[in-house]
């Protein structure tokens, strides 16, 4: 259960590969590469408990770098490559970073916090302004393992769309570094992944998911093609040309697949694909099922988080017997309560909490720690998303609990609204979000991003809004609708609608803000 073990037993067998470029490591070499780290982090004075942080976009050293931290009992935090400097320094200074490691790609914002006192940094593919050259580093350090290998873990950073991004630091095992991993034998039931797996991760790997699901591949002897950067095109090309037959997706990208014209999208072989698996946002009925009808029942859903306090599964054949579910409960055990924490009956509408797995904390904020438990179960806590049960046990989630937009004092999740409006064939994105009303408080507005920049205007406005209310009750719908060129989302397909929102409270006082 450790890619060391496959640099025996399969060597020369591609162990990652970038899909654009081409360039590859087999398993000796990623075995060389992250031993040559680890015998440089122990150089550097780093012991097992201490922090490695990366700031990097995906490319050929990532994961090396973080089996390297992972073999020498380090944790290693991955920032967002979308990040400020002052954001950036914010999270090396919470996790106590000792080494901080950068990519050239992002010289500008690592240049400015070279400086930070007790900080080391390296540069990879590139010079960096105060930055040692990782490669040259690690050149003359032994190939070999260092003598007090222990299993390190990712410590990562909530994506920051509702405030402050929150570090999850999780107890080391102090295990070897090939004990049984949880998520391989998920992965194995689940999705059918094995030492035969080829995996397209189209999405940065400084996201949990991305970064755990190519390591996981890794334990079990796969191969893992990384894209440098998300384009719904290149996505199929390189399923049909690596013959990939697993991968992970959020719902964006399935929207922008679609939304290719019929004879770009299926020009593309994809009947290698074994398990398309996507996560991170309910995905709108109509579109995951175009996707079955696409690509047949391999496509899987889970809902969790970086917490790991709880995860729910759904086949295509759960969802197509309960459209719209993100799964059932299989690690942990769901609980949708009011909100004065009494438990809800099958139906009705609250708060997303799972108990009886595993509690995390939140590092260096009891408060936000405290404000994720339930109000008397103190075993319980919530990712913060609003859903209901139905009667078999299958979650619906509505929306996060942030976005909910109180109008006149009825309470609107905009999650309806943004699933219909995507749908439009002239809708490339959209946030719909609460802003400003002098009577009802808050009034329910669509920030579009259109298809065709010349079609915003007035006339897309009123079919827009024409369109939300031939389908969806008038409380729900936009009262007016704004046109962005593009909408600030994440590359892993989080959209910031806290940045949205801001443009239109500014220094209001508001629950939503």
């Amino acid at each position: 259960m450790h890619p060391a073990i496959f640099a025996k037993s399969t060597p020369d067998k591609p162990a990652l590969v970038m899909a654009e470029s081409g360039e590859k490591l087999t398993y000796r070499e990623l075995e060389a590469v992250s031993n040559q780290g680890a015998q440089l982090f122990r150089a550097l004075g780093l012991k097992p408990g201490d922090v490695v942080a990366l700031f990097m976009e995906n490319n050929l050293l990532y994961l090396p770098i973080c089996w390297a931290a992972q073999r020498s009992g380090l944790y290693y935090t991955c920032i967002s490559s979308r990040l400020t400097a002052g954001e950036v320094e914010y999270i090396v200074k919470d996790c106590a970073a000792k080494v901080l490691i950068a990519s050239h790609g992002l010289a500008k914002v690592a240049g400015e916090i070279a400086a930070m006192p007790g900080l080391r940094c390296y540069s990879v593919e590139g010079p960096i302004a105060g930055h040692m050259r990782f490669e040259d580093a690690i050149r003359e350090m032994p190939t070999t393992p260092i003598a007090d290998e222990s299993a390190g873990v990712d410590m990562l950073y909530s994506s920051g769309t509702t405030g402050r991004p929150k570090g999850v630091r999780q107890p080391l095992s102090g295990l070897p570094i090939d004990a049984p991993n949880p998520l391989l034998f998920l992965v194995q039931g689940l999705f059918g992944f094995s030492s035969e797996t080829i995996y397209l991760s189209p999405a940065p790997l400084y996201h949990a998911a991305p970064l755990r699901y190519c390591m996981t591949v890794h334990r079990g002897g796969g191969t893992v093609v990384v894209m440098e950067h998300f384009d719904a095109e290149a996505a199929l090309g390189y399923i049909a040309q690596y013959k990939a037959n697993a991968s992970q997706f959020v719902p964006t990208m399935f929207v922008r697949m679609l939304k290719l014209p019929d004879e770009t999208r299926l020009k593309y072989d994809v009947s290698t694909m074994r398990s398309a698996i996507h996560a991170a946002a309910p995905c709108p009925v109509d579109v995951k099922r175009r996707m079955i009808e696409w690509w047949g029942p391999v496509i899987h859903e889970y809902y969790g988080g970086t917490e790991g306090n709880g995860l729910t599964y759904a086949s295509s054949a759960d969802w197509l017997a309960h459209p719209g579910t993100v799964g059932k409960a299989i690690f942990g055990e769901l609980h949708v309560c009011g909100e004065d924490g009494e438990e809800l009956a099958a139906g009705e509408e609250g708060l997303v909490y799972f108990g009886g797995a595993s509690t995390f904390q939140y590092h260096n904020d009891p408060e936000k720690t405290a404000q994720s438990r339930h109000p008397t179960n103190k075993d319980w806590s919530t990712l913060g998303d609003v859903g209901k049960l139905d009667a078999d046990g299958f979650l619906h989630l509505t929306d996060r609990k942030a976005f909910m937009i109180i109008s006149g004092g009825v309470n609107v999740y905009p999650q309806e609204a943004e699933n219909l409006l995507i749908s439009h064939p002239k809708v490339t994105d959209v946030a719909v979000i609460g802003v400003p009303h002098e009577e009802f408080g808050e009034e329910v507005k669509a920030v579009v991003q259109p298809a065709d920049w010349n079609e915003a205007g007035p006339a897309l406005e009123a079919e827009l809004i024409a369109y939300a209310r031939a389908h969806l009750s008038a409380i729900k719908c936009p009262r007016s609708i704004d046109f962005e060129r593009e909408l600030p989302r994440h590359p892993t397909g989080k959209l910031y609608k806290r940045l949205i929102r801001d443009r239109y409270w500014g220094k209001r006082d508001s629950r939503i803000v």
